[in-house]
């Protein structure tokens, strides 16, 4: 059973359609326990950095969340739930995340014809191999939505870059650990064939 992690940020419906569409089975909760005891954990993501890791931890699920990474479970992070894995973020101040992949989230700085937020499709390269990729065509496009970025420490992380104004991480991969900044469930056929790849995971 896959846990869709409901801490009140984000397109929970959605993301749970989406793998209902792909034939896996995936149930919404805000409840730990059922968190602890999922196969899969999906952290989805909408908003501020600031009041989502708040959420989190209001809600119980920080320790949930880490406990599934320690025992590598598959874990994919969705949009704002990229974000949150990482040390620290910049949206509005300074917070920490959850500190599981290490590295920083900052604001797009781009020259005045660049729109912010990034908004729309855009292609993605993989820069590993994942079994996230299976039958998805390197320089396929994927739908996004975001101010921010994640900028990981360690390079060996980026699982897909693309380029907005210059190149930035699109997705990342470590161990059974995976969250992309694009939104899968809004990327169309390529976004529902990732899902399923994670789905199948064993």
């Amino acid at each position: 059973m896959i846990a869709i992690i409901d801490y009140g940020m984000g397109n929970l419906r959605s993301v749970q359609k989406a793998f209902e569409r792909v034939g896996a089975e995936a149930t919404v909760t805000g409840d730990p326990n059922v968190v602890a005891e999922a196969e899969k954990v999906v952290l989805p993501g909408v908003g501020a950095f600031r009041d989502a890791i708040a959420a989190l931890k209001d809600h119980g699920m920080v320790e949930p969340i880490r406990e599934s990474v320690a025992k590598e479970k598959p874990l994919l992070g969705v949009c704002l739930g990229l974000q949150l894995l990482f040390d620290r973020s910049y949206e509005y101040g300074e917070y920490e995340g959850l500190g599981l992949l290490p590295g920083e989230v900052r604001r797009f700085e781009l020259p005045h014809d660049y729109k912010v937020p990034h908004m729309g499709w855009n292609e993605g390269r993989f820069k590993q191999a994942s079994p996230l990729s299976a039958g998805i065509a390197d320089g396929s496009h994927y739908y996004f939505v975001h101010s921010y970025y994640a900028c990981p420490t360690d390079e060996s992380l980026t699982l897909i870059e693309s380029d907005y104004g210059g190149p930035f991480c699109a997705a990342v991969q470590r161990g059974r650990l995976f969250a992309t900044q694009f939104h899968p469930e809004k990327s169309q056929s390529v976004g529902l064939k990732l899902l399923e790849n994670f789905a199948k995971l064993t």
